[in-house]
């Protein structure tokens, strides 16, 4: 197993930092720049187009995996595969019609995150991109949260769940190195998670997400070369959405009690918390939800005198605080669960009285 994560971080590293450098590049030279003004925080202007390399890092080698899966003779594999890859080839190559789904949907919300960064579009088409590549996930696709339930509540929480983590992500985007560090660090979660509930295909997704954000991040981090742009953030908040989906939560059959069910909440409980103050904000302000400010999380902090590094190290310090007790969440008993659960609770209860304590 070592060697199938070491390929599927050190692969999409090596496609996301050089693809970055080169992007960067591209951009600079065709004025593919975002300038300062409006809400935006940054000094000078930055190179876009950084979604492109990283979305390519994460899509580029899931698709050429699963296919090489398909063609390889799996009574025979090649000796030079990993073991558990070749004691699962079937099973990976199975994942072929899933991964060219979730390519293509990502590839839509890319293309639209794209026009939208040289072109504003407004909202309502975001979204309606955002409704109608989760319909298709939980509809044909057949992926789909709470199964249990009867299909057209499991299928409307699901598109619900699909668009509200789109949008926590898009909605980080809004300070160097922000989202994509967020990302990084619920994608590693979810990849020590599902590892523990002994998957395969989704563990690779996962790493495959962390080298590619990993590689992006190197020239991300504040002060920051180059920004995704929404041709960044809306695929990978799709993405990392589905990944909660995809990863084993609850099974009896391995130990793993009906509590995981909430891992990816805790896990993503410092993107929800953005989201849901920065809408309860502006609707009090009596604006649009929809409408871009600087009332998100990270720029409070900023307000309260951290610098825009250091408003983004503490969101990762919060997102760490919550995120990591998650990885015992399956397979603790019921009370030390409920324990796990109010100590999320509380970082984020911490986080709020903090900034909204009056100096």
């Amino acid at each position: 197993m070592v060697s199938l994560i070491a390929a599927s971080v050190v692969g999409p590293f090596l496609v996301s930092w050089i693809g970055t450098r080169l992007v960067r590049a591209w951009a600079r030279r065709t004025g593919f720049i975002d300038r300062p003004g409006g809400h935006k925080g940054h000094a000078a202007p930055v190179a876009l187009g950084g979604g492109i390399a990283l979305i390519l890092a994460i899509c580029g080698p899931l698709l050429a995996g699963t296919a090489l899966a398909a063609v390889l003779p799996a009574d025979t594999p090649p000796d030079w595969l990993p073991t558990i890859a070749r004691t699962h080839l079937k099973g990976i190559a199975s994942k072929l019609p899933t991964v060219l789904a979730l390519v293509g949907a990502a590839a839509a919300l890319h293309i639209v995150g794209l026009i939208d960064d040289r072109r504003p579009l407004g909202p309502i088409p975001k979204f309606a991109a955002q409704f109608a590549v989760a319909a298709f996930i939980a509809g044909p696709v057949g992926i789909r949260a709470l199964q249990a339930l009867p299909l057209p509540v499991s299928f409307a929480a699901t598109v619900l769940w699909i668009v509200v983590i789109t949008n926590a992500f898009n909605f980080l985007d809004n300070m160097d190195g922000l989202s994509s560090g967020v990302a990084l660090i619920a994608a590693t979660i979810f990849a020590i998670a599902s590892m523990r509930a002994g998957q395969v295909f989704v563990p690779v997704f996962a790493w495959v997400m962390v080298g590619a954000l990993l590689g992006f991040l190197a020239y991300n981090f504040a002060p920051a070369s180059i920004f995704m742009g929404d041709a960044g953030s809306l695929p990978l908040g799709f993405l990392m959405s589905v990944l909660t989906i995809l990863t084993t939560f609850y099974d009896p059959a391995l130990h793993l009690t009906p509590l995981g069910v909430i891992v990816p909440i805790v896990v993503l409980a410092v993107p929800l918390y953005d989201v849901v103050t920065v809408v309860v904000h502006r609707i009090r302000a009596g604006e649009s939800p929809l409408r871009g400010d600087r009332r998100h999380f990270s720029h409070r902090l900023v307000k309260r005198g951290l610098t825009t590094r250091g408003a983004v190290l503490t969101i990762y310090l919060a997102t760490a605080a919550t995120a990591l007790p998650a990885v015992l969440l399956p397979r603790v008993d019921w009370p030390t669960a409920l324990l796990l659960l109010l100590q999320c609770l509380a970082v984020v209860w911490m986080i709020a009285i903090l900034e909204h304590t009056r100096s």
